[in-house]
């Protein structure tokens, strides 16, 4: 016997698969929401301890920042303590720089000059005197330039002539100067002759005549 079916078959298909279709698309959007959120909760997630580390790393630059702080505090202390320590050894040493500069005057004085007026400020020495002649002067000049360890760079300020009267009927023509000299410390005057005997050294063993 031959069925045939008069029912609409081929809209009840087009039903089924448009039924079929939207069920897919409404499973395609629930996933597509399902990912969606789990990757939301992902970044959120990284974002969130992200911050907990920028919020660790802050923290430990505000205390790294602080201990610079110490540090430099601490600097400046150590940095001024030296400072006193070096004023207090200054002040030690400078204590027989008096002695030292009399001491130096009297031996780099040529024969026929006079010191009439010395005046200290600091490390400068003004010096004024009386020579016999202009030669005396740069004889003076050359001492205390080249001879001594405890006075350097002189300088000649003013240089006049002058008379003096010895008697009545004897009056000398003499040569009045002033001129500065800057006087050493202990520890420049250390150095000084530490670079001198250093430079002295090479050409001594120099000069020595070879064996043969």
């Amino acid at each position: 016997m031959i069925l045939i079916n008069l029912l609409p078959h081929r809209e009840a298909a087009r039903k089924r698969r448009r039924e079929a279709f939207y069920a897919a698309l409404g499973a395609s959007a629930v996933a597509g929401v399902v990912v969606a959120g789990a990757i939301y909760l992902w970044y959120a997630a990284q974002i969130s301890g992200q911050q907990s580390k920028n919020m660790v790393l802050q923290t430990e630059i505000k205390l790294l920042e602080g201990q610079i702080k110490d540090i430099a505090n601490l600097q400046a202390e150590i940095a001024a303590l030296r400072a006193r320590q070096q004023a207090v050894e200054d002040l030690q040493a400078d204590r027989n720089m008096p002695v030292h500069l009399l001491n130096e005057l009297v031996k780099q004085l040529p024969d026929g000059v006079y010191v009439s007026s010395l005046r200290q400020e600091n490390q400068v020495v003004t010096i004024q005197g009386t020579a016999q002649s202009n030669e005396r002067v740069s004889e003076l000049l050359r001492n205390l330039g080249s001879n001594s360890p405890w006075l350097t760079k002189p300088e000649l300020v003013e240089i006049t002539a002058g008379n003096v009267t010895l008697s009545p009927r004897d009056q000398r023509r003499v040569a009045n100067f002033n001129m500065r000299v800057r006087l050493l410390r202990a520890s420049e005057a250390q150095k000084a002759a530490s670079a001198a005997h250093g430079a002295s050294a090479p050409t001594a063993g120099a000069s020595a005549p070879a064996k043969t």
